[in-house]
């Protein structure tokens, strides 16, 4: 069920991508197009996620210090 699911929403984005990018092909290419395209765009979303993840995590670690800073000097001084 599940690669029926892939090849309906593969179609559907390679429908799409083909109509956005004014691109005439046959039902098989439009759908390989929209399958490779969502296993790529997939792993690039993935490791965005990841990235970003770290990257919050780390600007979420300096505000944190950033207030502890500064109730410790304005409370505790």
């Amino acid at each position: 069920m599940a690669f029926l699911w892939l090849i309906i929403i593969g179609a559907a984005a390679g429908f799409l991508a083909t109509r956005i990018m004014r691109i005439e092909a046959d039902v098989p290419t439009t759908i390989a197009v929209g399958v490779l395209g969502a296993l790529i765009g997939g792993l690039v979303l993935r490791f965005m996620i990841m990235a970003l993840g770290w990257a919050a995590g780390f600007v979420g670690a300096v505000l944190g210090a950033l207030a502890l800073i500064w109730v410790w000097q304005t409370y505790f001084k």
